[in-house]
Order: C-alpha cells, then sequence, then structure tokens
C-alpha cells in the first residue's frame, strides 16, 4: 500500500529509422555507413526472414526462435550496444543523475482478494525522486485503498530510501521502512530502464541466454548476475530496445510465502524526452499474473537536489535494515488464556493452542514457515508429552497461510476449506531454491482435511467445530467455535478501529449471519487481528450499522 515501484522510470522511445534509412541509401552512400549499421540492416533482413513463417509462441517461450533475432552475427555485448543507441547511446543514459517523477498506477491486492481473481485493486498517485548519483530516493505517495471504510480510502505516506536503509516519515517521527522497500529502492537504482543496459554493461558475466517471444516478436536475450541472481534483458529483434527483463527472486513482500517468484517487467509507451528513448510505461507480472502497472505522466532530469529532501534519522534507517521480514521469530510474550487449555497468542497475525486430550491443535499458521516453526515448538514445550494432532487454516490470504508449507513438511494434518485447496495446493508445490524451507530440503505431500461443512474435532471440554462462513466477503473462510466454552474464532473478519466503531462491518455482519443460520450460542468473540471480545458488544456495532 503506497510503496514505490523499482523501476517506475522509463520514458520510450521509437526506432529512430536511421539505420533504416541508411540501408535504403547504402548504393549511393556505402562509404559513410558504419559497419555496426551494416550488420544491423542485414541482420534485420535475417530476422524478418527467420521468423516469417514462425508462429509466435506465448511470452517467454523458446519454441521457434532461432538464434539471437536482431543480434545474428554480433557477440553479446555487440548487441548491448545496439540497444544502448537505440536508446539514445551509452554516455546519454549515463548522464542522467537524478530523475523526478510523476506517476500514477494500480496494483492488483493477490494478496487478500476476498475472492481471489480478478482481484480488488489498489491506486496511487506518486511523486519520485531518484538519485543515482547518490544512490537514494524519495517517494511521496498518495494511495487509495479499496478495503477501507467509507471516508478513509486515502493514505499518504513518505518514503526516504537507500539501497541500506530507509524510513517512512511521520508526524511523530521516522519510522523503519520494510525490507521489501529496501529491495525495491537497489532494484530502482540498478534495473529502472535509465540503469538497466548500464547495469548489465557493466556486469563482467554478460552473455546470451536462449532467445524468447514476447508479444508475438522475437527477442534476443542477454542475461547478467545481479545481487547474485540472473538477469534476463529481452531485446526487440527489429528496434533492439528492451521491450522487458525477467528474474526469478525471492521477495519481501506479501510474495514471499511464494518462495522462488518468476518476475517479468514489461516497458511500453516510449517516447522521446531529453534526446533519450525511455518507456514510460511498466507492468509488472508475477508467477505469471498481471500484479501492478505504472504509468509515468511527467518527469524532469538533472534537477538541482537539496539534501535535505533526502534526510532521515540514521539510527532508525539502520534499524530497517536489520529486520527479519516475514523469517520473524514467534514470540510467546503477548499471551491471553481464552478457557483453560486455550491459549491465543498476539501479534501481527495472531495464533491458537488448543489442548484436547488426545493431542494439540494449532488454530493459524500464519507469516512464514520459520514463524510457524516456533509456534510448534511452543505448543509441544507448553503441552509437554502431547503430539501437536493438526493444524487449522482458515482463510486464503496469503500471510494467514504462509506458514502452512511448516505444517507439511512436518507430516501434520491440515484443516482448509474446500474453496482455498488448489491455492494451497500451489503454496505447497510453490519452488524455494533461493531460500529453502524444511519442505523444500524434504518435499512431502500434504495430508489436507477438506472441508465443506460443518466439521467437529476432538472431544471433551476443548471441543471444536467449523464452519464455513460462505458470505460475499467471507466465503473462503470458515469460523471456529467452541461449545463448551460459547467461544468463536471469526477468522479474519473482527477488526475494531480506534474509536471502537467496526472495521468493514460487511464481514461481522456475515458472521452474525452464520452464527444465526448454524443456531450457535457466543458469548465471546475472537479473531486473527483482534482479541477477545463480548459478542453482544459485536452484535450491538452490527446491529447499528444496519440501521
Amino acid at each position: 500500500m503506497g510503496r514505490h515501484r523499482a523501476n517506475l522510470v522509463g520514458c520510450g522511445i521509437r526506432p529512430s529509422g536511421l539505420i533504416e534509412r541508411q540501408a535504403m541509401n547504402s548504393r549511393k552512400r556505402w562509404c559513410r555507413i558504419s559497419p555496426v549499421a551494416v550488420l544491423t540492416a542485414l541482420s534485420l533482413v535475417a530476422t524478418a526472414a527467420a521468423h516469417a513463417s514462425a508462429s509466435p509462441g506465448p511470452d517467454g517461450s523458446h519454441e521457434g526462435v532461432a538464434g539471437q533475432p536482431g543480434c545474428e552475427r554480433l557477440d553479446a555485448r555487440a548487441c548491448l550496444d545496439l540497444a544502448l543507441t537505440a536508446m539514445g547511446g551509452r554516455d546519454k543514459l549515463a548522464s542522467i543523475h537524478n530523475v523526478q517523477l510523476d506517476v500514477i498506477g494500480h496494483t492488483a491486492l493477490t494478496e487478500q482478494s476476498y475472492r481471489q481473481a480478478p482481484f480488488i485493486t489498489s491506486y496511487e498517485r506518486d511523486q519520485l525522486t531518484v538519485d543515482f548519483d547518490k544512490g537514494r530516493l524519495q517517494q511521496h505517495a498518495r494511495a487509495v485503498w479499496p478495503e477501507s471504510d467509507p471516508h478513509q480510502a486515502d493514505i499518504e505516506q513518505t518514503l526516504v530510501a537507500t539501497a541500506q536503509g530507509g524510513v517512512y516519515r511521520g508526524k511523530d517521527g521516522d519510522s523503519p521502512c520494510g525490507l521489501s522497500d529496501l529491495e525495491d529502492t537497489r532494484a530502482t537504482l540498478a534495473l529502472g530502464p535509465e540503469r538497466l543496459l548500464l547495469t548489465a554493461a557493466a556486469a563482467p558475466d554478460l552473455h546470451y541466454a536462449s532467445g524468447e517471444w514476447l508479444r508475438s516478436t522475437p527477442h534476443s536475450v542477454l542475461e547478467f548476475s545481479w545481487n547474485g541472481q540472473p538477469v534476463r534483458v529481452l531485446l526487440n529483434a527489429f528496434n533492439h530496445l528492451p521491450d522487458a527483463f525477467e528474474r526469478t527472486a525471492t521477495f519481501q513482500d506479501f510474495w514471499f510465502a511464494w518462495g522462488d517468484v518468476e518476475q517479468r517487467v514489461y516497458y511500453d509507451n516510449w517516447k522521446l524526452l531529453g534526446g533519450m528513448v525511455l518507456p514510460t510505461n511498466r507492468i509488472e507480472q508475477r508467477n505469471g499474473v498481471p500484479w501492478q502497472s505504472m504509468q509515468i505522466l511527467d518527469a524532469s532530469f538533472n534537477a538541482t537536489l537539496d539534501d535535505k529532501t533526502f534526510a532521515m534519522d540514521a539510527a532508525v534507517a539502520t534499524k530497517s535494515a536489520q529486520s527479519k521480514g516475514w523469517n520473524r521469530e514467534f514470540s510467546d510474550k503477548h499471551r491471553v488464556e481464552l478457557a483453560p487449555g486455550i491459549e491465543l497468542y498476539s501479534g501481527a497475525w495472531n495464533t491458537t493452542l488448543i489442548r484436547q486430550d488426545d493431542g494439540v491443535l494449532v488454530l493459524e499458521a500464519p507469516i512464514s514457515p520459520h514463524y510457524v516453526t516456533g509456534v510448534l515448538a511452543k505448543a509441544r514445550s507448553t503441552f509437554a508429552g502431547m503430539p501437536v494432532k493438526a493444524v487449522l487454516s482458515s482463510s486464503d490470504s496469503w500471510p494467514h497461510m504462509a506458514g502452512v508449507r511448516e505444517a507439511v513438511a512436518e507430516d501434520l494434518p491440515v484443516y482448509i476449506l474446500d474453496l482455498n485447496q488448489p491455492l494451497l495446493e500451489r503454496l505447497v508445490a510453490a519452488p524455494h531454491h533461493l531460500q529453502p524451507d524444511h519442505l523444500q530440503a524434504a518435499p512431502k505431500a500434504p495430508q489436507w482435511h477438506v472441508v465443506s461443512g460443518r466439521q467437529e474435532i476432538g472431544s471433551g471440554a476443548n471441543r471444536v467445530v467449523i464452519y464455513p462462513l460462505r458470505g460475499a466477503s467471507t466465503e473462503r473462510q470458515y469460523m471456529v467455535y467452541f461449545p463448551q466454552h460459547k467461544l468463536l474464532y471469526a477468522s479474519d473478519t473482527l477488526a475494531l478501529n480506534a474509536d471502537h466503531t467496526l472495521y468493514d462491518p460487511e464481514l461481522m455482519h456475515e458472521v452474525v449471519q452464520a452464527v444465526a443460520r448454524e443456531h450457535l450460542e457466543v458469548t465471546t468473540v475472537y479473531a486473527m487481528h483482534e482479541g477477545p471480545t463480548p459478542w453482544s458488544e459485536v452484535v450491538r456495532l452490527v446491529d447499528a450499522a444496519t440501521k
């Protein structure tokens, strides 16, 4: 929400036509044409001939792409030189010391849309300044958040960051930014379109990879290492512009749950700015999902920058780089006993341990496999001698289910909603080679207990009953009822605002409907982001919202 995105900088270019005009007049002025121009003209002819009968494949496909389209007879660095020339020249790109951008964009909320694809979308308008010379940026973001209460959709945030650390500015001072902000900052400084080819040129291991189709056009592909991982640049066979770059990465945002994520960034809407051809549109695809589109509305280069613009509390910025992000440790500091043998551990995402006669249930496996390793260790130490009998995962939100891989790695049964099974199957199968977890090291088949209706688990005082919610906003969640204690876990539906009003009352409205439908007697309710709350108070708030 409001994050600056790497590689927004871009301003597009149409092929100048210089090479084509030289080729047409070659019989008259052959002596004026450089060897590179001759090879380029010949390569265009060869490319057109080689792929005239080829059937275009899907983006990323290699089938039918012969050699390096547009760079026949050239080595990788000579091919890169063609791309640099197409964008205005190496010197022109290197002369960009800073850029100021007015950007508008949208992001698919893949991690928390209530019904999966097609996804709910957030919007933003950003003012971004990137200082390449000093390796820093400032972004003022104005986001419009769709899952907000009325009159609260607009959110503003200012980020100042370098590759080493960053802060969010607030009225009460600086606070540490997230690891994903630092990750994006590094990519902006090195892989943005005004620096992408220069970064490739500086790489000692620059080489060709297999050619690919992109938008039904053959592309030559240059590959190089950046931050220890390969980056592939796709050069259009006909105009030599970098239409996209690709890489595989473990991202520090919500996509962390998916391990090795295939990223492709498309560049489009090319424009001539400051004597350079740069893209103004950046579309990012992750694991085949069109995730984000950012469009530059205005750009200016090499302004006189004030260092105060980038000032930040150094101690706070240092903390941002020290964060463990999603690989955080489980903490038992915020423990609440809901009933004897039922312990709630509050955090960014809550977890509950439930002691039954024949073992322990773990309600929710959020955040990451590493985090859930700590949750399971806590269950075994708190209820020593009792096995962990199962894990309950109540929703499809990525942070909620991100630790399910650890439950599978430990051969634990996992209770999941029927609608969420396809998503969880993909999560369990997702490769994690870059940062291996236990499931990657020793693959196991999941033991799903698929919930399609009322499901009872255990006996005795802490018997639980699962009920699918099936509401418009809650159809991919289930609630967990403790009959003996008249206690209800409402998944990710209950959150109280600072003024003690309900966040998104529709969510709890659907829970109240489900409770009535199942004829449950509830005294206390709690949820993923809310502690125990009197049910009567929640019903009163829902009733007020319906009037």
